[in-house]
């Protein structure tokens, strides 16, 4: 195992990270939707109210009142609901509480001197995110980085044995500001692991088939069946449903995805839809201005959900008609004579995928360049064979296994 993760602190990771701003449970699906617009990622972690505000929380007191993670995918599929389709207006008014599904385990409290390695063990456990006390600065250590303390190792104060804290090195090496806190998601961890590459080779440089980190096990969809099939049972990590073809009776041809990543930025209502309405191809190859598709609807789209690929775009209350662009999945709109084939396959809302020969490094770029969670995964020989993905988690498992014993003999002088 590289020793970058045995010499650095998830406090290292903090420096320059906003300090959290929590998002209630009691506000609205239409809010959720502006958040996440707004968030880096695609994915924004749900509160319960604090009851006390005149009390100063510590972290392992917030940790509790958290909920969940809510998605994207989580607002498109509540959305698509038959009853949220009947009165959208109602639907956008619907507390998240009963949208997010509660999950306590994604995230866990962390000292800031707790050793990243230990962080990087519980997030290939399921943890998707760290909260971590602000930091303002270290001080005291020998060397940047460094979680040797007077010569001793930092770990978490264990609050159920004071006596053995007695003597331990105090996390107060580093100034803490009291009741703030930050997030820490596995994005943050991939940032900081390219920027660690020489410290990590071979691994970066070898394929992810060699390192074994391409799970077969994805979730998937027939393009020919009803897109809103694939809400029925929502995937969690990562969250993403590959829109396939059976190819002859040995292996899919991936043509699409239905995902938290795709629908990020979307227009959710028109999105909603669609995935109620369309078979799973036409949603995620695009349905363009002219083709005729009974009962397409009109959209009053508000400042909450509107478009936001345009640069500078405020949104607009003007209703448009429904097709590719009102989601936010543009092809090629300067072609009007494209129709519905997948011909027409191109553009942002292509899946992003790599070969199985890819380097984990290229993998790990195309993740952060493109802000997705996952990369599908397809056959060296032929790109058209979906082979499976590689997701955070996957990541995590390859950075951090042991390194095999170097062979001598194998050694070139």
């Amino acid at each position: 195992m590289a020793s970058v993760f045995l010499y650095h602190v998830v406090g290292d990771l903090t420096v320059g990270k906003p300090e959290l701003v929590e998002f209630s449970e009691t506000q609205t699906v239409e809010a959720a939707i502006k958040a996440i617009g707004e968030s880096t990622e695609c994915g924004i972690p749900v509160w319960k109210i604090r009851s006390q505000k005149s009390v100063i929380e510590n972290s392992e007191m917030r940790a509790k009142r958290f909920v969940g993670i809510l998605t994207s995918l989580d607002i498109v599929a509540f959305l698509a609901r038959e009853e949220c389709l009947v009165d959208q207006e109602r639907a956008m008014k619907t507390p998240v509480s009963e949208v997010v599904v509660p999950d306590p385990s994604l995230l866990k409290e962390l000292d800031p001197a707790t050793r990243l390695i230990d962080a990087l063990e519980m997030m290939k456990q399921g943890v998707k995110r760290l909260l971590v006390p602000k930091i303002v600065v270290w001080r005291g250590m020998s060397k940047r980085f460094s979680i040797l303390y007077n010569g001793k190792w930092l770990k978490n104060i264990d609050t159920s044995n004071p006596a053995a804290n007695a003597n331990r090195p105090s996390p107060s090496s580093s100034t803490t500001i009291r009741d703030k806190f930050c997030c820490l998601s596995r994005e943050d961890i991939i940032r900081f692991i390219i920027g660690c590459l020489g410290a990590l080779a071979p691994i970066p440089l070898s394929s992810i088939y060699s390192l074994g980190v391409i799970n077969p096990n994805y979730c998937s969809i027939e393009a020919s069946r009803q897109a809103i099939d694939a809400t029925q049972t929502l995937p969690k990590d990562p969250p993403a449903v590959a829109v396939i073809e059976p190819v002859a009776d040995y292996y899919n041809k991936i043509i699409g995805e239905i995902s938290a990543t795709k629908l990020w930025k979307c227009d959710h209502l028109a999105a909603a839809w669609a995935l109620a309405n369309f078979s799973a191809g036409q949603f995620v190859m695009g349905v363009e201005d002219n083709i005729t598709l009974k009962s397409l609807p009109d959209f009053a789209v508000n400042s909450m959900v509107a478009n936001t690929n345009t640069a500078n775009s405020r949104g607009t209350t003007r209703p448009k008609k429904f097709s590719s662009r009102s989601i936010g999945f543009v092809s090629n709109p300067t072609n009007p004579n494209l129709g519905f084939s997948r011909s027409m396959y191109r553009g942002r809302s292509a899946p992003l995928t790599c070969k199985e020969t890819s380097s984990l490094a290229a993998v790990m770029a195309q993740m952060l360049s493109h802000r997705a969670t996952h990369v599908w995964v397809t056959d060296a020989e032929n790109e058209d064979h979906l082979v499976g993905v590689v997701g955070y988690a996957d990541i995590l498992a390859a950075v951090t296994k042991p390194l095999p014993p170097t062979n001598p003999e194998n050694q070139t002088s």
